[in-house]
Formats: structure tokens, sequence, C-alpha cells
């Protein structure tokens, strides 16, 4: 059917494509249906960098606060460390998407020539189990620079694989099915300190 006063042919062809092209009804739908996937894409993002930033400077202050607390014993024993582990933990909060690993140890470098660094008692926190890890007297390593002789360590190690909330679920079936796009992210650190309030600290149950 053909609209009264409009011109037929080839000229009626020009004039409904020039009319078409001149129309601007939509636009606004069309435009906003592009611009926010975008925008949502970008909110997104910041979102995570933000609290990926922040989630990797609780798992520095987790070592720097349990290396602190330990330091400040005279001696401990399993159920002192599983607490102090288990505080460190809690600062994590509000994020739970992963649980952190806690390492302590105990280190000694021997007075001998040249000196053997080894360990003493160590300790650790994984998936909310705990544990002793590294066995007595075995060998470690810490930096050449606090490789003196005859004195005493704790090396607090913390590690989190940080998960991006848009693939994670509470049951980690990652329903949203972007896993292979947003990877997780390994973060952790490592605090060496001394024994403040007497020259080691004992381990009697470790």
């Amino acid at each position: 059917m053909v609209r009264a006063g409009a011109p037929m042919g080839i000229a009626g062809i020009y004039w409904r494509a020039n009319r078409f092209c001149r129309d601007r009804r939509g636009v606004a739908a069309i435009e906003f249906a592009l611009i926010v996937p975008i925008l949502l894409i970008m909110y997104f993002v910041t979102m995570e960098a933000s609290q990926a930033i922040e989630t990797s400077k609780k798992v520095s202050r987790i070592g720097s606060m349990v290396a602190d607390l330990v330091t400040q014993q005279q001696s401990v024993k399993t159920a002192d460390l599983d607490a102090i582990m288990q505080i460190g933990n809690s600062t994590l909060q509000p994020y739970n998407r992963s649980t952190p690993k806690i390492v302590i140890t105990a280190i000694k470098v021997t007075n001998e020539t040249p000196p053997k660094v080894q360990v003493v008692w160590s300790r650790k926190m994984v998936d909310g189990a705990f544990s002793a890890d590294a066995a007595k007297d075995s060998i470690t390593t810490v930096p050449p620079t606090l490789e003196i002789r005859d004195t005493f360590l704790i090396r607090v190690e913390s590690n989190l694989v940080y998960e991006p909330i848009i693939t994670w679920t509470a049951d980690n079936a990652n329903r949203l099915g972007f896993s292979s796009v947003f990877a997780k992210i390994p973060m952790g650190e490592t605090y060496f300190l001394r024994a403040r309030r007497s020259p080691t600290i004992p381990c009697g149950d470790c």
C-alpha cells in the first residue's frame, strides 16, 4: 500500500531511503544498547581491580601481623600458633572466596663455618586445617643479609589465590563461564622477624 502523496518508481525508492536516513526515532535506544555493555564492563573491571588491590594488602598484612604476634612470645604451643593464624585469617573479611595458606617457621642459623640454616619448628594452616610443616632440623633458606651465625628468626609466609567475583559461585561451579577469561591471581608475602623477648621461641608440642 503506497502512502498518498509519496512519489512512485525510482523517485519513490529514493524518497523512502532519504526519509529513512533522516528519521532519528529510536537512535537513543540503539545508542543505549551499544553503550551499556561497555559501561558494565568498565564498572566490573574497576570494581574487581579495587577489590584485588585491597585483598593483596590484606594478604601482606596477615604475614606482618602473624610474625609480630609470634615474635612477642617467649614460648609457644601449637594451640597458640593455630589461634594466631586464625586471627590472621580473619583479617581477610569480608573477602571469603578463597582461603589463605599461612606457614610459620622458626629458624636457627648455626654457629658453624659455614653456618647452616635449620628449621626449629614449623606450623601451617591450609584450607582452615592446621598441621606441622617442615621437619625439625631440615635445611631451609633465608636471605643472605639475614644469614648471621648463631641467630634465631621467625618466618611467616602468607599466600592466597584470589578469585575474581565475576567467576565465583558459592559452590565453585563457575556457572558464569568466565573462569577462562578472568584468571585467578596468586598473592603472597614473606616476613622475617627476630624474637623480641627472648633469644629463641621454643614450641613445647610442635
